[in-house]
Formats: structure tokens, sequence, C-alpha cells
């Protein structure tokens, strides 16, 4: 049997990081067995429809590089399907019509509070004589769920899970659900199971608020003499706190992370380890996730979102990464946080200072910011600090200034030596208070990578250049 798992977003809204990892380990584990992974949008809301939201699931799963097989299915687009399954239920006498209103539901519901008991249609169009339906009004489609006195003595439903176990169900909870509403339309319920059958899905990887789901859902499978998936029903993810993960918490959509500056292959990794794990390992690679992951990983207890955790793996990514592809994904950043256009000229220059820039970087915004001084033309802005100190150190400046154009060539420790002569006649030997307004001419603020090491990358012309700007500046 190929292994099939699928990913069926609702395109209300973003992809919220729950539903990112959900798409992550149906992908992983499809990718481990060596079998399919497929999306089906359940797009049959139509009043809550999006074509926005679909195109934002398709850019996060892009973004998070999870592939799929084959064309994305619309559920929407498979209703006559999902009316022909119940007219088949109809047919077999599995499923039947009811004609109740909603005063009578209304009734119904009433009754059974008074008598404290589960809030359950009562059936009794369940085995009435087709004879005795009123014509021209409407209905609804039942499924004919089974029932204890059906099933005496073993009255209980067991659906065997892969990561919560053999969970039972007493048949008494489980009531005659509706799949076809009174205008046509399937239910969520009954077009979740054909499409998962039509698709081949062999595996049902989801959340474990669904949980409740797979006993509805197995009925029809069992009615339709189909064969259900294997569940794995993963706890959800819980925020620091231990509540649900909301807003409150901080970023909960995918396209949050990406513009935070988050790498896709960190997140995965994150959302890898919330909830998985293979033995004491943190750092996981895409290929040794796709060799190790299974079921009997995943565990029990619901996880907590940790940004700290998440910052610390994205450090490591960013260090890691190379630094044509960091400042490729970081060109949006730049335009938007600075005005920038990257040069080849800039990039070469961040290039030249990529392996401090990553060192000191958590996410792409730290490393944007702390590089984009390389790329930036007279006349520079400077920040408050940077002005301040400018001003204060005029002098100081129009020294370094005469012995930079004195040097043969600019190197960090020519730089850094020639700071050190300026220190020691004019700043009590102290390193800093040449080296901070320098920072400030060369840069326009007053935090960046070793300003020895920059002005080496920018060069004597430049650097002079800038230095000058600056004093006229003051």
């Amino acid at each position: 049997m190929s292994v099939v798992t699928r990913f069926p977003p609702s395109p209300t809204g973003f992809m919220h990081i729950g539903n990112a990892r959900t798409a992550l380990f149906n992908w992983l584990y499809a990718k481990a067995k060596g079998g399919k992974f497929v999306v089906r949008i359940e797009d049959t809301d139509r009043k809550r429809h999006s074509e926005e939201a679909v195109q934002a699931i398709m850019d996060s799963l892009e973004w998070l590089e999870l592939d799929y097989d084959g064309e994305v299915v619309s559920q929407f687009s498979r209703q006559d399907r999902h009316r022909e399954v119940a007219e088949q239920l109809l047919a077999a006498g599995k499923a039947y019509k009811c004609y109740c209103t909603p005063e009578e539901l209304d009734e119904m519901r009433s009754a059974a509070r008074e008598e404290g008991k589960a809030v359950f249609y009562d059936r009794r169009w369940r085995d009435r004589d087709p004879a005795d339906a009123p014509k021209d009004k409407p209905y609804v489609v039942r499924i004919k769920s089974p029932t204890a006195e059906e099933n005496p003595p073993n009255n209980i439903m067991v659906v065997l899970d892969q990561v919560q176990g053999t969970v039972r169900v007493p048949l008494e909870q489980l009531d005659d659900f509706i799949i076809l509403r009174s205008d046509g339309t399937p239910t969520y319920m009954l077009a979740v199971v054909v499409d998962d059958h039509d698709m081949s899905v062999t595996h049902v990887i989801r959340g474990d608020d669904h949980l409740n789901n797979a006993f509805r859902q197995n009925i029809i499978y069992y009615a339709m003499d189909w064969k259900p998936p294997t569940y794995a029903h993963v706890p959800l993810i819980h925020g620091p706190d231990g509540g649900k993960f909301s807003k409150r918490h901080g970023a909960t959509g995918v396209h949050e992370y990406k513009d935070m500056g988050y790498l896709p292959e960190a997140v995965r990794n994150y959302l890898l380890r919330l909830g998985w794990s293979h033995g004491d390992d943190e750092i996981i690679t895409t290929e040794q996730a796709i060799e190790w992951f299974d079921l009997k990983g995943i565990g029990k207890s619901a996880a907590r979102f940790d940004f700290e955790k998440l910052e610390n793996l994205n450090a490591h990514y960013i260090n890691e990464a190379d630094p044509q592809r960091l400042i490729d994904l970081c060109k949006p950043f730049y335009k938007d946080r600075h005005n920038l256009d990257i040069t080849q000229e800039a990039q070469k220059r961040i290039i030249q200072g990529s392996d401090e820039l990553k060192s000191r970087a958590k996410t792409l915004l730290q490393f944007t910011d702390e590089s984009a001084f390389y790329a930036k033309t007279l006349p520079l802005t400077y920040d408050e600090k940077a002005a301040s100190l400018i001003t204060d150190n005029k002098d100081v400046l129009q020294a370094l200034l005469e012995k930079i154009n004195a040097l043969d060539t600019v190197t960090a420790d020519s730089i850094q030596n020639t700071c050190k002569d300026v220190a020691a006649d004019m700043a009590d030997g102290k390193l800093g208070k040449v080296a901070m307004p320098l920072r400030a001419a060369l840069t326009g603020t007053t935090v960046s990578p070793s300003i020895f090491h920059a002005a080496e990358i920018l060069e004597k012309d430049e650097t002079c250049a800038r230095i000058q700007a600056a004093i006229d500046h003051a």
C-alpha cells in the first residue's frame, strides 16, 4: 500500500502556525515512506471563502518549501460526487430523509436539557415508512449511526489512533448526524470522507481537536464499506503560559514569521521538534527529518511555543546559510526598512563582511539592519546617538581622516593602529573614544560589526569620503 497523506486547510484566513505543523508532519511522513502528499482546499463554506486566503495558504506552503503531489483539489467543486454518495447511502437504507422543522428540533433540544440528556436528534424519522413523508416539504439526509440497542453487548466504537492509542466512545454519544443539508449541499463530515477515499488517503494526521470527528467519519466509511484511514491525532500547540496559542502570545500566522526574518528551514526544524522528538537531537536537517520521521515520535502532551528557542535555531541556520542567499532573502527588507536597492558593489561588501554579520544575527531583520550601511551612499542619515558622537568628536574625526589619507593601504589592522595612535594623542589612550565616532561616521549608527574590518571592506576612498561627510555634517 502506497502512503498518501493530505493537508486540507479551510481558506478563511492566513495559515496558522498549528496548520503549518500539521502540513509539515503530513509532508514528512509521505516523504519518509516514499508516498504522496496532496493538498485539498476545503472551500465549501462559501460565505467565509476567500481567494486571497487560498493564495496566502499556497504562498505559506511554498515559503515553507513543502511541495505537494498532483493538482490542488477544491472540495466545493466535488459537490456532485458528495451528493452521489449520499444518494447511494439512501438507496442502501443506511441513511434517511428527515423532515423535522426547526421548531421541532428546538423542542427536542429543550426536552433533552430538561431530562439531563445529551442534546441529540431523537431519530424520529429513522425508521418511518417513506409513505409518511410529506409532499414538497424540505428535508435533510441523516446517516444511520450504529445504536447501542442494535449492537449489544459491545455498544462502543473504537478508534485505534497512532498517537492517542485506543480511544473508545459509547454508541449512545453518536447521533444520526446530517450528511446532506436541505438545500442539497453536503456537510463537512460527508465531504471529508468522500474526498479522502477518492484521493486514496491512507493516513490522516491532524490536530487532536478533530479526534471526535474520527468516530463520525468512520460511520460513513463503514456504511460505504470503505476502509478508514490510519489516524494520528496530534496535541495542539500551546502558548508559553500553557494556554491556547493565540495572538496574545505573539505571531500566529506563517506569513508573520517570514516577515519577522525567520528562515523556512528554521521554522520547519522548530515545528518538527514542537511535539515530535528523536532522542535529544535539536538541530535536525530536512534530510535527517525525512529519514527519521515516524508517528511513534509524536508526543501525547501539548507542546509550548518558545520564541527564544526559535530565535536560537534561526541564528544557527543564518550562520550556516550561503551569504548570497541571505542577501536575496533580505532585499525586500533593505527596501522596506532602509529604502535601499542592493547594487553589485553593495553585495560584494556584504559578502565580504558576512561571517561577522551572520554570527551577530538571530533574524534576517538583524542581518539587514547591521549590513545596510555597506549599501548606503552619501550623504548618510545619522541616528540621534551617531549625530551626537560626530558633533562631539569632530576633531578626532579630522585627525583620523588625515592619518587614513596618509596610509598606503587600508586594512583592519592599519585602521585599528591608526585609531590607537589618535587615542593616544587625543583620548587618553582609550580606543573606544575613537572607534565609536568612527563607527558613527561610517555607518550612521552606533551598532555595527567590527568597524576596523568594515573600513577595510569599504576601502580607503569610501572610508575617507564618509569621514569627511560626517565632519561636514557636524
